[in-house]
């Protein structure tokens, strides 16, 4: 997949979030060289501060409730071996292969800054680790999400010494064998170097944005799912008039009312019951769509900007200012922010799957959808879309109960230390999940919804919504009698998401995230 994608240039604090999706996504990154001199000043810094004979947090005292011991200069490069040593305390499944990628040139994008007193030959090492595919295997739990994702980026800075595993390409290998096959050598980290490598909230970014990147692609496919929906249950199109929209003035409302008005413009379906319709108003989950999916765009847009300026700053601790030879302790560490968006990204896609789900209701009730039960054309000898829908309603209820803000909680860690914490990582770490969980829904939608167009034979919906049904037709024919369902769901999981719906309707301009 690299091949195909456009390497990345990393400018340290100047990142953009579509740079960043394209390194999720697979594209190579690399380095800006021009960062350098200050990597460089930033360390000699480092070597001068020591040479003061002063106690310096991290530098040459020992960590948290141990501040106060202080380290022998002999000592200083064992202090460094052992904080990445005994941090590397994660348990659970490793994290996915792009997630720890993007995690990696997160931390090289904030190192290259200037500010953490890390030796130019160990920002080699990593950037050369991230340019040839050697992934560090990070175990998914174990950070509180403040004094940074410590236990999570051990793991990363393990690899750099020669102990732990790192996955090249699909192959899980002892780092120390990976790390000389790839023509690569294990580094001595110097004073402050271990401590730069493992504090930092890159973990809990990297894993915020890939919420982010696949919450967009969500968002869109469920705009062409609804409208398709709407469609499908000859739902009215007046709930998309502008006017209503610039009343509300919600920049997310007005383009999501913009984008489904031209999903259906020149529906013929839409047409066939503009006059003589008995129904007044549709349901909520048709007429609503602009006021829910906006307010989710707008919510989802907030989320990129916090996450933006965090994947462009430096959050570890203490931080070096080699103007002055200073080592200033702080809290960058602290990923509150981060906690904060990962919740408002959990609520989006909850809200996106539930709303989803309510139309897939909405189709397969021929009291609500003037539909045949079930949208089969023999109901009772078959059972037709039943049970997706009960399965739909099952990853909506599991997202919901998943959605419970991260943020608000916090225990106390490091002997009462570090005592207020953000569980930004564990809010982030289950978005991905919940992603998964609400593109199943929308899959479910589009079968769903495409089947109940299929009964307006004769009638066509408009182009854009045509050119979403025939690319579901070309891997999924119209459901006549009952047969094995699970192949078909997973290939409309698989068009939701690689995109493809939305690239199908590609006539109308979705509104954007990132």
């Amino acid at each position: 997949m690299e091949g195909t994608l456009k390497p990345i240039e990393l400018n340290p604090g100047e990142v953009s979030l579509a740079q960043w999706r394209a390194i999720y996504r697979g594209a190579p990154a690399k380095l800006n060289p021009a960062s350098g001199p200050a990597v460089a000043a930033s360390a000699a810094a480092v070597e001068r501060i020591l040479a003061k004979g002063e106690p310096v947090y991290g530098i040459n005292t020992g960590f948290g409730k141990l501040a106060s011991v202080r380290i022998e200069t002999g000592d200083l490069a064992t202090l460094q071996r052992n904080i990445v040593l005994s941090h590397a305390a994660g348990v659970g499944e490793p994290s996915p292969v792009p997630v720890i990628r993007l995690m990696m040139a997160l931390k090289i994008a904030s190192l290259a800054q200037g500010a953490s007193g890390v030796r130019p030959a160990t920002m080699d090492l990593l950037g050369a680790m991230l340019e040839r595919g050697l992934t560090p295997v990070i175990p998914g739990q174990g950070s509180v999400g403040a004094s940074g994702d410590l236990a999570p980026l051990s793991h990363m800075a393990a690899t750099m010494i020669g102990v732990g595993e790192i996955f090249v390409g699909d192959v899980r290998k002892p780092a120390v064998q990976a790390l000389a096959e790839a023509g690569l050598t294990p580094v001595t980290l110097g004073p402050k170097e271990g401590l730069a490598l493992l504090n930092g909230t890159q973990f809990s970014t990297a894993n915020a944005l890939a919420g982010l990147f696949e919450a967009e692609t969500l968002f869109q496919a469920a705009l062409t799912t609804g409208a398709l929906s709407t469609e499908a249950a000859k739902g009215s199109d007046t709930p998309f008039d502008p006017r209503i929209h610039a009343l509300r003035r919600h920049r997310g409302q007005i383009e999501t009312a913009d984008a489904l008005r031209g999903l259906m413009a020149g529906s013929a379906i839409r047409a066939s019951h503009l006059t003589g319709d008995s129904r007044v108003q549709d349901p909520y989950c048709l007429r609503c769509q602009p006021q829910v999916m906006g307010a989710v765009l707008d919510m989802l847009r907030q989320a990129a900007t916090t996450l933006a300026i965090e994947a462009n700053c430096v959050s570890d601790n203490p931080l070096i200012f080699p103007d002055t030879d200073e080592a200033l302790s702080g809290g960058n560490f602290h990923a509150e922010p981060v906690a904060f968006a990962a919740d408002m990204i959990a609520m989006a896609l909850c809200e996106i799957g539930s709303l989803a789900e309510r139309r897939v209701a909405m189709l397969v009730d021929p009291a609500l959808s003037g539909l045949p039960a079930f949208l089969t054309p023999r109901p009772g000898l078959n059972s037709g879309f039943m049970i997706p829908q009960v399965t739909a309603a099952a990853l909506v209820s599991e997202n919901k109960q998943r959605a419970y803000p991260a943020s608000v909680d916090s225990i106390p860690t490091s002997a009462n230390q570090e005592d207020h914490v953000s569980m930004a990582a564990h809010g982030a770490r289950r978005l991905l999940a919940m992603a998964d969980n609400a593109m199943a829904v929308i899959g479910i939608e589009l079968l769903a919804a495409a089947q109940g167009c299929d009964f307006h034979a004769g009638l066509t919906s408009s182009a854009p919504l045509e050119a979403v049904r025939a690319v579901l037709r070309a891997e999924v024919p119209t459901l006549e009698d009952d047969r094995y369902f699970h192949p078909d769901i997973e290939a409309a999981i698989a068009l939701v998401k690689g995109g493809t719906l939305a690239a199908a309707a590609g006539a109308v301009a979705l509104p954007g995230v990132c």
